[in-house]
């Protein structure tokens, strides 16, 4: 038997849930549904923890990582949401499958054998849930491969892969292509930062999110600082900070 915990403010959205559930396979057992973040702490500081949990993200009261972050949960989370800009927020907890709404038979079987196969690979001795929680701290988030630009009354996708380097100018966060085409985001730099994956962009400093593919090579500079050299102009020098130069030419030779 495994017990699930569903957290879901929308009766009619907790029920159909729970009937998928129960339609993939029997032996799954819904022990609770709870439907506000002071009803989740509530029940969580009292009752065993489930072996899986589902949880909607935007709650009546407010967001459900406050849940995570005033009790503590080893359970494997599997978040169903009409909502993607919480994708970072809910892999920093034990995520395991993140759904967009509207939540279908098909979606939920995926995730339930992403659950069963975590489990058979790291339960051969004892404890399923610490093995998981380890295995959960190691899952690689689903990075954003276009980032969407308004262009007067044109929304345009632009591929991340094609993207030289984000520059702050002030409050802007202006795009450059490696075509030399520019745009402007309405995302902070700190956030479009969490969306790539940081195999292909290095946070320069505070003006400059740089993708590996658009660096030229890196000068010395003054007071054990790097100048980060680019194959197309830069609105300023693309200067690396003292502390972050070891850092900067590991990840610039991919380690």
């Amino acid at each position: 038997m495994t017990n699930i915990v569903i957290i879901e403010d929308e009766a009619k959205a907790a029920r159909e849930l729970a009937r998928i559930l129960y339609a993939i396979d029997d032996t799954l057992h819904v022990v609770a549904t709870l439907d506000s973040i002071e009803q989740a702490v509530d029940w969580f500081s009292k009752n065993e923890k489930p072996q899986l949990v589902f949880s909607d993200i935007q709650l009546a009261d407010g967001l459900c990582f406050e849940i995570f972050s005033r009790v503590s949960i080893t359970s494997p989370i599997i978040f169903c949401t009409a909502f993607d800009q919480y994708m970072m927020d809910a892999f920093e907890t034990n995520a395991i499958s993140y759904l967009l709404k509207p939540i279908t038979q098909e979606k939920v079987e995926k995730a339930m054998d992403k659950y069963r196969n975590l489990k058979t690979i790291y339960s051969p001795s004892g404890d399923v849930q610490a093995r998981l929680s380890h295995l959960l701290t190691h899952l690689k988030y689903n990075y954003k491969t276009a980032l969407l630009v308004n262009q007067k009354e044109k929304i345009i996708p632009v591929q991340v892969k094609d993207i030289a380097f984000f520059y702050l100018d002030k409050v802007n966060v202006i795009i450059t292509t490696l075509t030399n085409q520019k745009y402007f985001i309405t995302s902070a730099m700190d956030e479009i930062e969490k969306m790539l994956d940081p195999a292909l962009f290095y946070r320069a400093n505070r003006q400059f999110l740089v993708n590996r593919n658009a660096i030229a090579n890196a000068e010395r500079y003054f007071a054990r600082k790097l100048v980060a050299k680019l194959t197309l102009p830069t609105p300023e020098t693309v200067v690396v900070s003292k502390a972050k130069a070891s850092d900067f030419l590991h990840w610039l030779q991919g380690e």
